[in-house]
Parts: C-alpha cells; sequence; structure tokens
C-alpha cells in the first residue's frame, strides 16, 4: 500500500505482522470537493492522505482534518474514526481528497493487540498523552533493533530504591573513638559508619533507628588528624554530622537522586514505614546505575569561586535539559531537578556577593515558575529578599544589584516587570513585607493581585528560611481577613484570554495556508490552570506549597477537587510544559511560548485540542465557582 506511510502515528508502532494485516485491510478512496462520505462508510477509520475534511454535527463546525499537502513537513496526516461520531454528524471534503479507508473490525483487532495504538486511539485523553511518551520510547527501542536493551533512563528512575543492593549498616556508639570509627570503616570497606545519637548511647540496640543518627566518614577523620586530635582518645560523635537526611524504601531513584543534589550529600541512609535503617544508598551505586550527570553538575555549583567558573556549571545544566528531553524523560522529572539545581547557582552566587551576616539575616526567595517548580529553561528572574527585622547593610543595594545584573549575565534575563530584589519593593524587612501583604489584599487593581500571584509561588532558596514561612503564615491570616469579594476578582485574571475553543475554531481554516497560527501554549493553556489552582488553593489556605501539582494534591484531600480531575489538570499542565520545552529546544525563542500546530504530528495536535478542551471546562468551572458571569 504505497499511501500508508507507517512512520506517522498511529503506525509508527506496529509490528512487521500488524502492518501486513492494515494492508490488506485498506483501501483508497476519493472524494470530490464539496461531497461526504455516505453513512454506511461511518464504520470505518480513515487517513487523510492529501485535501481537507470537515466534520460538521447538526451543521455545527466540530473539527478540520488535513492531508500531508498541509503539513510543514508535508509528510504528516491526520486521521478520523468515523465509529466515534454522531447520527448527526458529517464528514465533508472541503476540496479535492483522497483518503485511506481501513475497516473498522481490523482497528478493532489492533486495538486488542496493541496496548500503544489503543492508547493513541483512545477517548481518554490522560491515555493519550501516556501514548505520546511510551510512543517515543517504542521508536527508540525499535531503533536499536534490540529486545535485550536496558529500559529506558525514565524507567530507571522510577524503580524503587529497594532495587539497588544498599551497602550494610554499620553502627557505632557516639563515644567510640576515632580509632575505632576508621577501624570500622576497614573491616567494611566503607567510607562511613552511622553514630548513635549520644543520648542513646549504647553498644548494641534491637533495631537501628534513624531518629538523631548521625554519619562519621573518612572525610571527617582527616579533618580529625588535621586538628591534632587523639585518634584514640577523641568520640566519634565530636566530627560525626547529626541529623542527617534520609529517606523511605518506597521513594523511587529519582527522589533519592533529587534528595543527594538538593542537600548535597552521598549518602543517604534508608528507611522502612517503621523508621529503621535498612541500608545505606552511595552516589557511586546511584550515579553507576542511572548514568546520571545532574550530580556532578552540583559538584561544579558547589566548587564555583567566581563568575566564569559558575557561568561553566550553568551552561551544564542547559545541556544536562537537552540530554534529558532527548531521551525522553518526563518533563516533570526535568524541571524538578532543573528547578533544584538553578537554587543552587543562586544560593552560590549570593554567598560569592555578600558577607556571611547577610547572609545569615536575610532570606532570599525565587518565585513564578521557578518557585512553583515549572520553569525548565532559563526566562526572567522572579526573585525576592526578606530581612529581619532591625537588620541593614549599608551595601544592601548595592548586593541586590550585583545579583540580578549577575544573573542577567549567567543567562538568566532580568524581569520585564522589575519583580527582582533590586526593586525595594521586593527587598524588605519581614515586618514591612506583612504589612505589604495587607496593602495588596485590600486592594482592587491588577498590580495587587499579580503581587500576590507572584508571592504565592515564592520558595525557599537559601538564608533565614524562618523568615519565609513567618510571611506565608501572615498570607494566611490576611486572606481569611481580607474582603470576601477579593478571592473572586483575584480568580477572574484566570479567564482574561478569551473562549479558546471559538478561538481554534477560527484557526483551523488557516491550517497550511501559509498564515501565522501560532498558538500562545501560556495564555491558552499554562496561565488559565496555573492561576486558576492557585486561586483555588488560596482560597482554601493553601499557602505553604507554591507547586501546581502539590496544589492539586492539598484540593484533592480538602475535597475541592476529585482525584481524576486534579489527574487529568495535572497531566494537560505537563502536556503544555513539555511542548514548551520542546519549542525552547528547536527555536531561539527565549520566552518559548508559541508553537506551530504545523509542525506537530497528528497525535500531537489532536491531544493539543482536546487539552485545550480541558483548559475550556476548567475556566467553566471557575466562572461557576466564583460567579464570575455575575457583575
Amino acid at each position: 500500500m504505497p499511501y500508508l506511510d507507517f512512520r506517522q502515528p498511529p503506525f509508527d508502532v506496529l509490528s512487521r505482522a500488524e502492518r501486513q494485516s492494515i494492508r490488506k485491510h485498506a483501501q483508497v478512496r476519493y472524494l470530490v470537493a464539496q461531497t461526504c462520505l455516505p453513512a454506511d462508510e461511518y464504520s470505518d477509520f480513515f487517513l487523510v492522505l492529501k485535501g481537507r475534511i470537515e466534520q460538521q454535527r447538526a451543521q455545527e463546525y466540530v473539527a478540520t482534518y488535513l492531508g500531508a499537502n498541509h503539513s510543514a513537513q508535508g509528510n504528516t496526516y491526520d486521521w478520523f474514526d468515523a465509529r466515534r461520531g454522531t447520527l448527526e454528524d458529517r464528514y465533508c471534503a472541503s476540496e479535492d481528497t483522497l483518503l485511506l479507508q481501513i475497516t473498522g473490525s481490523a482497528i478493532d483487532r489492533l486495538m486488542a493487540q496493541n496496548h500503544l495504538v489503543r492508547a493513541i486511539l483512545s477517548d481518554n485523553l490522560s491515555e493519550r498523552l501516556g501514548a505520546l511518551a511510551q510512543r517515543r520510547d517504542y521508536r527508540k527501542t525499535a531503533q536499536t533493533d534490540s529486545s535485550d536493551s536496558e529500559p529506558e533512563l525514565q524507567n530507571i528512575m522510577l524503580q524503587p530504591i529497594t532495587s539497588i543492593a544498599l551497602l550494610p549498616v554499620q553502627e557505632l556508639p557516639a563515644h567510640a573513638s576515632l580509632k575505632q570509627g576508621a577501624q570500622a570503616m576497614t573491616r567494611a570497606g566503607f567510607k562511613h559508619v552511622l553514630i548513635q545519637p549520644p543520648a542513646a548511647d549504647a553498644l548494641h540496640r534491637p533495631s537501628v533507628r534513624h531518629e538523631g543518627l548521625g554519619i562519621l566518614t573518612d572525610t571527617d577523620i582527616c579533618r580529625a588528624v588535621s586538628d591534632g586530635r587523639s585518634m584514640t582518645q577523641t568520640p566519634c560523635w565530636q566530627y560525626a554530622t547529626f541529623d542527617i537526611h534520609t529517606i523511605r524504601s518506597d521513594h523511587d531513584l529519582g527522589d533519592a537522586l533529587l534528595a543527594m543534589t538538593r542537600y548535597r550529600v552521598h549518602r543517604l541512609p534508608v528507611v522502612d514505614a517503621a523508621g529503621n535503617v535498612v541500608g545505606i544508598l552511595g552516589q557511586s551505586q546511584l550515579l553507576t546505575r542511572i548514568n546520571h550527570h545532574s550530580q556532578l553538575i552540583s559538584i561544579e555549583i558547589e566548587q564555583a569561586r567566581d563568575l566564569p567558573t559558575l557561568q561553566i556549571a550553568v551552561d551544564a545544566i542547559g545541556r544536562y535539559i537537552r540530554t534529558q528531553q532527548q531521551q525522553g524523560i518526563k518533563v516533570a522529572i526535568i524541571s524538578r531537578m532543573v528547578q533544584t539545581l538553578n537554587a543552587h547557582v543562586f544560593t552560590k552566587l549570593w554567598q560569592l556577593l555578600v558577607p556571611d551576616d547577610v547572609f545569615a539575616h536575610s532570606c532570599v526567595l525565587v518565585m513564578g515558575s521557578e518557585g512553583r517548580g515549572e520553569q525548565i529553561m532559563r526566562t526572567d528572574q522572579d526573585n525576592a529578599l526578606i530581612l529581619e527585622d532591625d537588620y541593614s547593610h549599608p551595601e544592601l543595594e548595592h548586593y541586590c544589584q550585583q545579583f540580578n545584573q549577575s544573573l542577567n549575565a549567567l543567562g538568566y534575563p532580568l524581569c520585564d516587570g522589575n519583580i527582582m530584589m533590586q526593586n525595594p519593593l521586593w527587598r524588605q524587612s519581614i515586618s514591612d513585607f506583612k504589612q505589604q501583604v495587607s496593602t495588596w489584599f485590600s486592594g482592587r487593581d491588577a498590580m495587587s493581585s499579580i503581587h500576590l500571584s507572584a508571592l504565592l509561588d515564592a520558595e525557599y532558596v537559601c538564608g533565614n528560611e524562618r523568615l519565609l514561612t513567618e510571611l506565608r503564615a501572615h498570607l494566611t491570616d490576611a486572606q481569611r481577613h481580607a474582603d470576601p469579594m477579593f478571592i473572586r476578582q483575584f480568580a477572574r485574571a484566570a479567564l482574561q484570554f478569551g473562549d479558546i475553543n471559538q478561538w481554534w475554531q477560527k484557526f483551523a481554516p488557516l491550517l497550511g495556508k501559509g498564515h501565522t497560527s501560532d498558538i500562545d501554549l501560556k495564555k491558552a493553556g499554562l496561565f488559565p490552570l496555573v492561576h486558576g489552582i492557585r486561586a483555588l488553593a488560596l482560597e482554601h489556605d493553601i499557602v505553604t506549597t507554591p507547586s501546581t501539582k502539590d496544589r492539586l494534591k492539598a484540593l484533592v484531600q480538602q475535597e475541592v477537587l476529585t482525584a481524576e480531575r486534579a489527574a487529568t489538570l495535572s497531566e494537560v499542565l505537563e502536556f503544555f510544559m513539555a511542548q514548551r520545552l520542546a519549542v525552547a529546544l528547536s527555536t531561539k525563542d527565549r520566552h518559548a511560548r508559541e508553537v506551530n500546530p504545523n509542525t506537530l504530528t497528528a497525535l500531537e495536535r489532536d491531544v493539543l485540542k482536546e487539552c485545550l478542551s480541558v483548559v475550556k471546562s476548567f475556566k467553566t468551572q471557575l466562572r461557576q465557582h466564583y460567579r464570575l458571569d455575575v457583575i
């Protein structure tokens, strides 16, 4: 069958036998312009090889399906399953059209035996979104032509920690000597040993609990030797690190990597549900297993001594993002790691610029998509500085300007709205910030909502974290005492960009005619979701987390949203983020907002259209919940 390109979805995931079956049950169908498919052919599946088909329902426009001659690449085509229509549906050619008609029974058999085809053609949006990633993995595996190839990196990162052979637990009482600690390491062949808390000092305990445990490493032994301490008289607890970070055994390897990167540690005690340490996960084991480089970037950031050396690490983050995207890693996993790495960059830069007392008496925040953990490529800065009351420094303004300008030099552009610590509005004492927040809640102007939106997305970077905790508590209190009409006005911004389905209808006839028909992913999809969820979270006192996904989880717990609805919104959000990342990596668009549907596959266009429909329904939900149709 010369007209069927098996490199195009949904048929690029078929086995040789499945391709043969499709060929046997397919035929070419020609429709003259302004004619429609007869009703007796609505039991079949169609690919538009050339031309244009318009679907109408009761004389109302539903969708447009385009052939390869309307594709930007000239080799992609749409499909439609006429069996999913209603008795009122009509499929008519608006120009001379060439179709490939496949019998419905053949498609049914194919869907029954091939789960990927079933997901691609599913009515369920979640299944189709999952099929996008699975299809990419399938094609990559098919290209290697090896059934014994290693699992994709994404699958490895989702494996439980217990899939790695953990290092056994070696434990000593707190008052054991440094010599005994070194001997324990030598016997075990490790570079560490766990140290019991001094308050619970005992040689033998029935189980190793993680509360209060410390860790002594070979580096600590070297530090003690350098200090001239007696190896036989000095107790281990004096050089051990206590209150160590641990991880649950039911977490996955991606969580472990994130924890190591975030806390800059090389070992993680793994604890079970009862709180007992069941083993130690070492950095070298983890890196060997997943062949990952984010931890190496973190080390480069930590070792940077000036702006040029920090630039090297920042550039490595960009390469890391591209590599992860090419390997098919989910955008949510990439964004979480990039947020962590960026926070390390900001922390290191602040440490390089300011004296220790400024660092200790202030709190650096990031806001916007960076604070929510939904930023991947480097776009505009959004940051702030909270100061302890009664603390000041004569060079503080200079340090803040240096911080923003240095970030700009590193590739993090200045914020067009000046939401940066060099702006006095975003560099205040904790008391002044509280007063400012109260003023914003009493205001009805757009800027008050914009400023509050930024602050609600704030995430801690470095310094005195207590200041952010205190400010979040005040946000909750101020919202409770605000005018009840405030949250209604705050939520209204999510509706400001109009009805996307009407917009899509106007857009569809322009496909393939050389017009500029790019979709602004931020206005059409991301902003309505993010801000609408932000408004619901604020209404229900959910201010401790800036992450949209975590807000959704909290809204489910409070029964504001159903688990199914929250999962759909989360998946749609991730789809828009993935599309923005693809745009950013394939163009020089700094904002990476617009996507040309002509450049997408038929499957991606179909999913995009349905994701926009989800956004429309969510906006309707907001409109009804906040009664935004009432003036």
